[in-house]
């Protein structure tokens, strides 16, 4: 069975840093693609990045260019998102989420239960 844990959320000042993680179990990230999404209150969820099984990343929204970077370490099972340079409009509830090999904005199968991001002051 997979699941996703993420973890790492919290309270964060403008232009502070977190870093996020995702824990997979029941599968390989090198058989995976891992997505990272988030959701703010009254808005739809959008991608962020995603690394596919081999290891490459790709932007899914510009907002977070230049800011965030996403990147896994296999022997760990595990997917960082490394959050620069916060902003009250990255306050959202993170969710990483699993699709077979490849990136795409679409399509993941599995999902963690999220964790809570505020940048506020």
């Amino acid at each position: 069975q997979l699941q996703l844990v993420e973890s790492g959320g919290g309270l964060v000042q403008p232009g502070g840093s977190l870093r996020l993680s995702c824990v997979a179990s029941g599968f390989s990230l090198g058989d995976y693609a891992i997505g990272w999404f988030r959701q703010a209150p009254g808005k739809e969820r959008e991608g962020i990045l995603c690394i596919d099984s081999r290891g490459i990343s790709r932007n899914l929204v510009d907002s977070v260019k230049g800011r965030f970077t996403i990147s896994k370490y296999n022997a760990k099972n595990t997917v960082y998102l490394q959050m620069n340079s916060l902003k009250p409009e990255d306050t959202a509830v993170y969710y990483c989420a699993a699709r077979r090999f490849y990136c795409s904005p679409r399509d993941f199968g599995s999902w963690g239960q999220g964790t809570q991001v505020t940048v506020s002051s």
